[in-house]
């Protein structure tokens, strides 16, 4: 790309664009990098330099980019029927995919309905269990648990469950009947000893506040197996399957968010079961399913609750949800070639091979003294850093800045930077960008030091 193209994106981008976490008061004012093209792991700025895509797209581009039989899947599907509405009629790509998630879904989790993304997802799971809980005549239980720091998206009843005070700031989300309990960060925690003794305070915390509010009164819980956007919370060993058990015991629906760990992430198509031990009443996903190449998102839910709300309905228990590209044909085409790849290509068990080497690679960094923590769970990786005598929360966009000059996209979170790589990603590969977010966080180190400012 020449710079007179460059020129005229960036104009147009200025004048006419506003995109996601936009300053209003700096609109027009400034814009952000163009990327032009893309291979494998790597995306192509306006200059036509190579850049490892650390977070994989926003945690979604599992096969990479340039896929050209996801490509072809998509063209042959548009050809064929390009878009059919979902309330009048079903296509072979959305009832084929539903099927396929349904076979590798946990326990009883049997039916899929699709939305365009995560966020939609979320929305609606729990306008399911607003469904469930109404039909079988307990409308006074309308209270969502969730996680502080716990994100799951940016349409309202999503953004209500989500934690992070960030995401909640100038918006009536507050209006939502939803209780935060603690995130399970051990750095917020330093009092406990041993993850044991901070799993037990977890867990009472949550058997607690269900005391306080009532069983009667708590509709569901919502959870991410591995916090993401928080910064990567790896909980503890028994947490969620000790949370899960509580659930169950007080009448209340678990909802695993998966928007994220689900796909190939952690090493498996769903996290829950096969990483945490644990079957949902409820699983969102999202992201990986179309490994990025086009918008899809759903929930897959269990026979219990569908069984349920049909012993008690009537004519008035329907589902009354739905987008006009629920279940659209080219995203499902885009999905179901997603699902084909993964197991042609043994893509699980090469996240299984390769993820304990990034572990290990990531926590070679604890060596720097900058580093305050190293957490991986699969190939979703953080490294946390603190500078002495600062409460500085912007360390991480300046790493960010310092490792985009060597050839890494950073997911800067606070002072955490973040690492979700493609899932095509090779030990060698590995090797290279932990060189650079080393070098990265070195040179943002000595930027930040006094004799240097």
């Amino acid at each position: 790309m020449d710079t007179a193209d460059t020129d005229t994106i960036l104009s147009s981008a200025r004048d006419h664009l506003i995109q996601p976490w936009e300053s209003i008061r700096d609109l027009g004012e400034a814009t952000r990098p163009v990327i032009t093209g893309s291979d494998g792991i790597y995306v192509r700025d306006e200059s036509g330099r190579a850049l490892i895509d650390g977070p994989a797209g926003m945690w979604c581009s599992q096969l990479g980019y340039g896929r050209r039989d996801i490509a072809d899947a998509m063209a042959a599907q548009a050809m064929d029927l390009s878009y059919t509405s979902p309330w009048y009629f079903t296509s072979s790509p959305a009832a084929r995919l539903a099927q396929k998630i349904s076979d590798v879904a946990p326990g009883d989790l049997n039916h899929v309905f699709f939305t365009c993304g995560g966020s939609t997802a979320v929305d609606s799971a729990l306008r399911l269990v607003q469904l469930y809980q109404n039909t079988r005549g307990k409308s006074e239980k309308k209270i969502i648990l969730a996680r502080q720091s716990g994100y799951h998206g940016s349409t309202h009843l999503a953004a209500s469950v989500s934690g992070n005070k960030d995401n909640r700031k100038n918006f009536d989300v507050d209006r939502e009947p939803v209780s935060f309990l603690s995130d399970p960060h051990r750095l917020k925690f330093t009092d406990f000893e041993t993850d044991e003794a901070f799993c037990a305070f977890l867990l009472n915390e949550l058997r607690s506040r269900i005391d306080e509010l009532g069983a009667e009164r708590i509709a569901a819980y919502i959870g991410e197996p591995v916090q993401a956007s928080g910064g990567v919370i790896v909980p503890p060993a028994g947490y969620l399957k000790g949370l899960r058990d509580i659930c169950r015991d007080n009448d209340i629906l678990y909802i695993s968010d998966e928007v994220v760990t689900a796909f190939g992430r952690c090493g498996a198509w769903f996290a829950s079961e096969d990483v945490f031990g644990i079957t949902p009443d409820i699983i969102t996903f999202a992201k990986g399913v179309t490994s990025g190449y086009v918008p899809l998102g759903g929930i897959v839910v269990s026979d219990a609750i569908l069984n349920g709300i049909k012993r008690a309905s009537n004519d008035q228990a329907v589902y009354s949800n739905g987008y006009t590209y629920s279940g659209h044909p080219v995203s499902c085409a885009a999905g179901l070639r997603v699902m084909e790849a993964f197991e042609e290509e043994g893509l699980l068990e090469h996240v299984r091979d390769v993820a304990p080497y990034f572990g290990e690679k990531l926590r070679e960094l604890s060596s720097l003294d900058i580093v305050c923590d190293v957490r991986t769970a699969g190939l979703i990786g953080a490294v946390e850093c603190g500078l002495p005598d600062s409460d500085d929360t912007s360390f991480g966009k300046v790493i960010d800045r310092h490792c985009l000059e060597l050839g890494l996209i950073v997911r800067p979170i606070g002072n955490i930077c973040v690492m979700s790589p493609p899932l095509i990603i090779t030990r060698e590969q590995i090797d290279e960008l932990v060189s650079i977010l080393k070098q990265g966080i070195e040179s943002a180190a000595a930027e930040h030091r006094p004799s240097n400012r």
